[in-house]
Parts: structure tokens; sequence; C-alpha cells
């Protein structure tokens, strides 16, 4: 990875790197970050944490070896141990007149424009007070439907909720590789990549018995992340002692991914990936031409049919003939009322919905894109 400038980074440490194998943290682990942490710090570089664990620590804590598969085992393991995974990193940061700050994140701080804000603002703040985030998903009380399901892509939230410059995902591989290193011999580390599309068939699913994530989650950060115009580097645990030659502005290992060219920004971030859809609407070949290639919004007409329900101002996904998502936006008719109108002319529309001020089904203002352009 070649060097870059970067003034404030999101860190994210999953549970396969903090734990022993038989559960139980690793202090000597959490230790580590924290030392690069401070010295990123006293470089000047802001840092965000997002850790995995806890669930790991309460594994520890309760003699357990084998991680709970269902929901409620889960929430009461993570009950247990979110404690004790907060109060080693506080005496670690303690030890560098670091103060930490715990946030424990559903994905419903996300998904509601006013609590996305409001998160935002926070993190914001903590930053301005010299305070290093620490964050987790809310294991204990997040129902499954509103659980982010990984901290890989939580991390990228994070990283666009606060633009950051990097997000750097601390692992137990050393990369992406071209085949699967533990079966080929001959798999190659890729060191850089432009496009995660062209790499995503390279992914395997399966983490550690200790963590949830995988490659393919891996993937999906990424994706997130430079969508976001923020750069993800996929980077070994061991070698985390190499962020700060990077902050010093030398290369380093791993897997590099390249922001997107075309960046989203603001309320388009969040239209994408941090609020919930509702419904999808299915559109004809003419809407889904005229949305991709011409950012036209979503009249009517080119409206086939309706899944789901939502009420106005809510998010929906729009989906083409194939079933394949193009874009996700808010929509400016109810479900019921979409069904009412679709493949009329605006002129009638406004006839059959007298209070409609606008013509758009989906306003492209409103709307991102979730094609390559």
């Amino acid at each position: 990875m070649k060097a870059l400038e970067v003034r404030r980074v999101v860190l994210k440490i999953g549970s396969s790197s903090l734990t022993h194998p038989q559960g139980g943290l690793d202090d000597q682990a959490i230790a580590e970050i924290v030392a690069v942490i401070a010295t990123l710090k006293q470089k000047g570089v802001e840092c965000i944490l997002v850790t995995s664990g806890a669930v790991a620590a309460g594994m520890g804590q309760l003699g357990i070896h084998d991680r709970p598969r269902d929901l409620p085992g889960k929430q009461a393991f993570a009950a247990v141990g979110q404690g004790v995974l907060i109060e080693r990193y506080t005496r670690n940061l303690e030890r560098y007149g670091i103060v930490g700050a715990q946030i424990l994140m559903s994905r419903i701080d996300l998904a509601e424009a006013s609590r996305y804000r409001n998160t935002q603002n926070t993190l914001e703040k903590l930053l301005r007070l010299q305070v290093v985030p620490i964050i987790n998903e809310n294991d204990t009380v997040a129902v499954e439907e509103l659980c982010f399901g990984d901290n890989d892509t939580l991390s990228a939230l994070v990283a666009g909720l606060i633009d950051a410059d990097l997000l750097v995902l601390l692992t137990d591989v050393d990369g992406l590789y071209s085949n699967n290193p533990k079966k080929d011999p001959l798999a190659q580390l890729i060191k850089e990549v432009s496009e995660v599309s062209a790499v995503e068939c390279m992914a395997s699913g399966a983490g550690t018995n200790i963590g949830t994530g995988g490659m393919v989650t891996k993937l999906r950060a990424a994706k997130i992340a430079t969508r976001f115009g923020i750069g993800m580097l996929l980077l070994n645990f061991t070698r985390i002692r190499e962020l700060l030659d990077l902050a010093e502005g030398q290369e380093t290992e791993g897997t590099y991914f390249l922001p997107a060219k075309h960046r989203l920004a603001g309320r388009k971030r969040w239209i994408a990936y941090a609020g919930l859809s509702e419904g999808s609407i299915q559109v004809d070949k003419g809407a889904a031409k005229a949305l991709i290639e011409k950012g036209k919004s979503l009249l009517a007409k080119g409206v086939i049919t309706t899944e789901g329900t939502w009420e106005r101002k809510e998010i929906v996904r729009i989906v083409n003939m194939l079933g394949e998502e193009i874009a996700r936006g808010v929509a400016e008719l109810s479900s019921d009322e979409v069904e009412k109108v679709k493949g009329l002319h605006s002129e009638i529309v406004l006839k059959l919905i007298p209070d409609f001020e606008g013509e758009e089904v989906v306003h492209r203002d409103n709307m991102t894109l979730m094609v390559d352009e």
C-alpha cells in the first residue's frame, strides 16, 4: 500500500485477534492496539476504535468454549463480557493519559435520520475533546432484524459517519488472496484493489468459531467505505505497528482498497447504506435506463409493481425487471399510492392523488444509485 496522508482513521479489530482460541480476552493484544492508538494520536491522527470481543469476553468469564448460535445466548454472553471489554481498554488507555468513551450502537441508531445526525454530532464532539470513541454493536438488546450482523459493516458505516480518511480492518489474515492460501500454496496476496466487484468471487465466508466475520463481510465493508470515498486497508493484526510507518509517510503491507472516484456524500450515504428500506419498487427497462444513465427521477409511468409496505418519506429499494437493486431512495408516495398510480402519466397521478404536490415517485435528489455509474 502506498503512503497516505491520514488525519482520521477508524480501526476495527475482530474477536479472533482480541481473544484466546478457547475464549477470554488477550490482554497483550489489547495493550498492543492501545499502544498504537496512543502513538498515532501523538502524531496528530484522530482514532476511532470499532471493537468486537464482548461475546468472547463473556465466554471467558463463564468458562464456556463454544460460541452461542442463538440470539438470546449471544446477548447474554455479550452482557457479561461488555463491561470486561471496556474496562480492559479503559485501563490501558489511562496509562497514556487518554480517555476512552464507550458507544454501543444498534442498527436503528443509523436507520433514522435524526438519530444518525445525533450519533454523528456525538462522535465529532468526542474527537474534539481528544477522547477515543470505542464502538461496539449493542448486542445485548438488539433484535435480529436491527442488527448490523458484523462489526466490519458497522466500521464502514462509522467511517462514513465521521468522514474518516482511512478504514483499517485488523484481522488474522495478511489480506485478500487470489485463492485460499490454506489450500493453494500458489495463492498470491493482492496488494491493491480498484474495484471491489471484480474480486468478490475470491471471498469465502467462514470466520472462526470465536468471530462472526469472514472475507465476505470484509469485502462488503470495502464496498461501502470505498463508495464513501474512503480507502480501506485489510491488515494482519500482527503487523499493526506498520500503521505507524503509514503515519510517517511510508508504505505498509496488506490489501488496500482504493476509494471510488465518484464518492457518495452526506444524505446520499445515509440513503444507500444506513437507512432501512421498507419495500421495493420494480421498474421497467426504460425507467431503469433513465435512472442509471441519465440521472432522472422515478415517475409513476415507469413503475411495474411494488413489494412491501411503506409510508411517504420512507426508504425503498428500486429494482429492475430481473429483481436486481439498481437504486435506493426516499418515496414521495406510500406503497398503496404507488400501486394505485403505477404505469400512469403524471397528469393522471395528480388527479388521483390531489394532495400530491410533485410528480416524482422518488426524486433524484433523494436517491442513490446502487450500481456502478
